[in-house]
């Protein structure tokens, strides 16, 4: 009986050497998570209990605990790289099976697909027609635009602009865009029509002969759109006509094949006063074509996709899950994990709320592994199998003794 309490001793210490040596093999992989290796005493016990006397039959290794304990959370500055900080697990989806990881070292399949080095797609929501908001009611793969964007025609320009209080109306009539002396001061801005062409629109301002009172003339690559527009201001400069200051110019077909050009000027913010013409601003709501310049990852785990034409689209918020009892998950390699009965249902939701944790894009979290934890935990482990070993020879000796008793 001896005998076999001190083989028990042996293969738990093997046991704790065999968990040490898989944590230290993986002190460098990312999102991996440390295990401990945890055992408990073995006695017989009878139908009438356990005798007050009785002599236990050693140890067995209960269970293999994983830890997960926060990783430190390490910058690379690849844009698909992603780090949890807090308890939840990226959703991945592997050949239709959801698997569970904490390691964010994504990149992009031949598809465009995000997917980790086992090929398995980083599961998001997909955001709603708003662009602002997104549907955490089902999971999608996350896949990245490889065509260009397309384009969006220009349909309003805000015009803020100064107009001089002291100007006075041209002296040459009519208003001649390449004689400086018909008009009063010009700026210009650049619009799009529904191909994503660029038109360079410009705006005359003349003032008349009232007081307070200006026209503005508009031209698309010197093409005249509709007649003069006539401004009213007050005595104290604020524009009173056209109220709002809102003008909508007649369409403009623009050569090249696109569609028609339906523009309003948003003079709202436009005043007369001071001695001098100045812009304070003037922008179009329409762009170009662009292709994918760039990819960043917010806290709350929303993919945005920057083009070239300076627009900004979120492609998906990255879900994450927990667990109530991450300890229950089974290990399916590859830094990845399976629910069972004794994990729990999985919950679902975005970073940022809840417990789930924060994004770090452009990061990744490092191994738990303490390499110092594991060479004590294996020093101790070898003097365990060394006592065992000594106890069995111990026993050896005396049952050789008894042996050669005659």
């Amino acid at each position: 009986m001896s005998f076999r309490i001190s083989l028990s001793g042996m293969n738990t210490a093997s046991s704790d050497l065999s968990v040490t040596s898989h944590n230290i093999a993986n002190a460098n992989t990312i999102g991996f998570k440390q295990s401990r290796a945890e055992f408990g005493d073995v006695f017989a016990v009878s139908p009438y209990g356990l005798a007050k006397n009785a002599v236990g039959a050693g140890s067995r290794l209960q269970r293999v605990a994983q830890q997960f304990n926060q990783g430190n959370i390490d910058f690379t500055g690849q844009a698909l790289d992603m780090g949890v900080s807090g308890q939840g697990f990226f959703t991945l989806s592997n050949n239709g099976q959801t698997v569970y990881s904490r390691a964010g070292n994504f990149t992009t399949d031949n598809n465009g697909f995000v997917v980790n080095p086992s090929g398995q797609r980083l599961q998001v929501y997909a955001p709603t027609g708003d662009g602002r908001s997104f549907n955490t009611g089902k999971l999608n793969d996350l896949q990245l635009a490889t065509g260009d964007a397309p384009p969006k025609v220009s349909t309003k320009v805000n015009v803020g602009v100064t107009l001089p209080g002291n100007a006075t109306a041209p002296t040459n009539t009519p208003f001649d865009a390449t004689d400086p002396t018909t008009y009063t001061h010009t700026t210009s801005v650049t619009v799009y029509d529904s191909l994503g062409a660029s038109h360079s629109q410009s705006l005359y301002f003349t003032k008349t002969a009232n007081d307070n009172e200006w026209t503005v003339q508009t031209q698309i690559d010197g093409v005249n759109v509709g007649g003069p527009q006539t401004l009213q201001y007050s005595d104290t400069g604020a524009l009173i006509s056209p109220a709002g200051g809102n003008i909508a110019l007649p369409a403009h077909t623009p050569p090249g094949g696109a569609g028609p050009m339906t523009l309003s000027l948003e003079l709202g913010n436009s005043v007369q006063y001071g001695q001098k013409f100045a812009v304070s601003e003037l922008t179009q709501d329409g762009y170009a074509t662009g292709s994918l310049s760039g990819i960043t990852v917010s806290a709350e785990g929303v993919v945005q996709a920057s083009y070239s034409n300076g627009v900004s689209k979120p492609l998906g918020q990255v879900a994450l899950t927990m667990f109530a009892n991450p300890q229950g998950l089974q290990q399916a390699g590859d830094n990845a994990f399976s629910e069972t009965f004794e994990s729990g249902q999985p919950l679902r939701g975005a970073a940022g709320t809840s417990q789930f944790g924060l994004v770090q894009g452009g990061a990744l979290e490092a191994s738990n592994v303490d390499l110092t934890e594991q060479l004590v935990s294996m020093i101790t482990a070898q003097r365990n199998f060394q006592a065992n070993a000594q106890m069995i020879q111990t026993q050896d000796q005396i049952t050789q003794t008894v042996i050669n008793l005659r």
